[in-house]
């Protein structure tokens, strides 16, 4: 893992073991990037070797949190997302939520209105 990606930590909330699920296809594509990858989603499973936790627990060093999850459905895990104190938060299309982006905004957390497959792609990622 170069120096650089292993300090890009990332949850990765609303994981899935469904290959069609754009959160699968993120959490493949930050491992083959070698970014150290944590996961939460509905049930358990594995991706790439990633644990897909059904909690919310305590991760250290979380760089990055990547949302699939809607904001109806982020409810229960907004506070968790801020006590994590990430560098930044990533809202996926479809995940925006103005109440998430004013508790990032007045705790000093970068908020992305993007996509992490692009971002990787396109090595703005590690920006």
């Amino acid at each position: 893992m170069s120096e650089g990606q292993q300090n890009f930590k990332t949850l990765v909330i609303g994981a899935s073991t469904n290959e069609s699920r754009f959160s699968y296809l993120a959490i493949k594509s930050l491992v083959k990037n070698n970014v150290e990858v944590v996961a939460i989603g509905k049930r358990t499973g594995v991706v790439e070797g990633i644990k897909i936790e059904t909690e919310p627990k305590h991760f250290d060093n979380i760089h990055t949190v990547s949302l699939y999850l809607n904001p109806s459905n982020q409810e229960p895990y907004i506070h968790y997302i801020i006590g994590l104190k990430p560098k930044r938060i990533i809202f996926n299309p479809g995940t925006e939520n103005p109440k998430l982006v004013e508790l990032a905004r007045t705790n000093n957390i970068e908020y992305i209105f993007g996509c992490t497959l692009v971002m990787l792609s396109t090595k703005n990622y590690f920006e």
